[in-house]
């Protein structure tokens, strides 16, 4: 093509052939494509100089002192923070002032741990009944066994999937020492499960083991044969009946009322006396099982109880923080636990196991008593007959005193502690005392 053919400007120039970066253009036009630039080094001329230093700020005495607030709460600009800041290494009074405002700043954001108050369901649940009661109320009896099942049921909430299969060992008291049983997180709220699950048949609710399974009511066994028959190791598929069957209960006991307490629920047998409930008497010629029943208003406590321990069993194996009840449910715990120690006490004598009493009273005469206090939340004292589980205790026969912290009763009673390491405020009665102790712990089961 030559000169006198080039296309009119408003005609398009085919160039494909062109390298996109293609710099002839004879005509003057712009390329439709910017060039690179080229780079300072590539052109062989000297560097640009560097921007000069900002200078730095000359500010009064007065002035920088002034400043003193906005720059322990980090509002300065740059400039004036490097100005206080060297100002504060010349000058020692403006120095004190600024470590006290930094100091003062960091009580205004105090650092706060992001898991829950553990007690923060209990107020708001209060708080909400106290503007609108419930329509049908949960037995007072029954509440300290909706907490601790809601507290464990968030716990699980938290786990993963692989913490359901962390060993966790179950620790209690036999008559002659401590016994301990391996298994899983999963595998303990299958005990829980198939234990809470005698209380549902007292209720007449399913039972967690099915119709087909025929096994001595104790926990024990019960808890083998849900094993056996379950998914052997148990996987959190264990959950979900565990949660309902806790609802179910909860909703049975409260519309069943407050009267619903004294219904009997069966815990077994044991060998003892040919009468039924716990503490009864030995009788001449009548060695036979002796049925093991607790009112349901007791069992319910029993069985909150036994859900904070193993909760505390399964936070230890996943290494998570676990407070103990609230005040006022740790005291039915340790309530039902003091009131059980002179049945405990009278079995233990049965089987040869503690001191025989030192004279026989008659039921409702004072006896021989030793004064059990427990210290701090959920506390108080209470009066423990050593003759006869039917004896009234009295403080004129007090031959002995022992002091424990709450807790440590509990952990006592949950054979988490051995009555030689329980550590115990005791004064009078060395034997008194250390029967006493060892009928706590015997109070243990799986």
């Amino acid at each position: 093509m030559t000169g006198t053919d080039r296309p009119e400007p408003h005609e398009e120039q085919p160039d494909c052939h062109r390298h996109a970066g293609h710099a002839d253009h004879t005509d003057g036009t712009a390329p439709r494509i910017p060039l690179p630039r080229a780079s300072v080094e590539d052109t062989g001329n000297a560097l640009p100089d560097p921007p000069p230093a900002p200078q730095p700020l000359v500010l009064e005495h007065r002035v920088l002192k002034s400043l003193l607030g906005a720059w322990a709460l980090a509002a300065c600009s740059a400039e004036e923070a490097t100005a206080v800041e060297e100002h504060l290494g010349d000058c020692g009074p403006c120095a004190e002032e600024a470590l006290r405002l930094r100091d003062a700043v960091g009580l205004l954001h105090p650092e706060e741990s992001l898991d829950l108050d553990p007690g923060l369901r209990t107020r708001v649940l209060e708080s909400c009944l106290g503007r609108r009661p419930p329509r049908i109320p949960v037995p007072e009896w029954a509440v300290p066994y909706d907490a601790e099942t809601a507290r464990l049921d968030a716990l699980l909430q938290d786990i993963g999937d692989a913490e359901w299969h962390a060993p966790v060992r179950l620790r209690w008291f036999d008559d002659e020492g401590p016994v301990s049983r391996k298994t899983t997180v999963a595998g303990v709220i299958s005990h829980l499960l198939a234990v809470d699950g005698m209380v549902g048949l007292a209720l007449g609710l399913d039972d967690p083991l099915g119709p087909e399974v025929r096994v001595p009511r104790d926990p024990a066994h019960r808890t083998e044969a849900y094993w056996r028959a379950s998914h052997f190791p148990p996987t959190r598929a264990v959950r979900t009946p565990w949660r309902e069957q806790t609802h179910e209960l909860i909703r049975t006991v409260s519309f069943a009322g407050g009267g619903s307490g004294r219904l009997p629920v069966p815990y077994g047998t044991v060998p003892g006396p040919g009468t039924t409930g716990p503490g009864a008497e030995q009788q001449p010629g009548t060695e036979q099982q002796q049925a093991i029943e607790l009112p349901l208003r007791d069992s319910m406590v029993d069985r909150a109880f036994e859900c904070w321990i193993h909760a505390g069993d399964i936070a230890d194996a996943v290494d998570y923080p676990y407070a103990p009840p609230a005040p006022r449910h740790l005291h039915h715990m340790i309530d039902l636990a003091a009131r059980l120690l002179p049945g405990t006490l009278a079995e233990r004598r049965r089987s040869g196991l503690a001191t025989p009493p030192r004279r026989l009273v008659a039921a409702g005469a004072p006896g021989r008593s030793l004064r059990l206090e427990i210290e701090g939340l959920g506390g108080g004292e209470w009066l423990i007959p050593l003759d006869s589980p039917a004896a009234t205790g009295s403080r004129e026969h007090e031959v002995a005193h022992v002091a424990l912290d709450g807790v440590e009763f509990c952990r006592l009673a949950a054979g988490h502690v051995s009555p030689e390491e329980a550590a115990a405020g005791q004064d009078g009665d060395r034997e008194a005392i250390r029967d006493v102790l060892f009928a706590a712990a015997s109070l243990s089961r799986m």
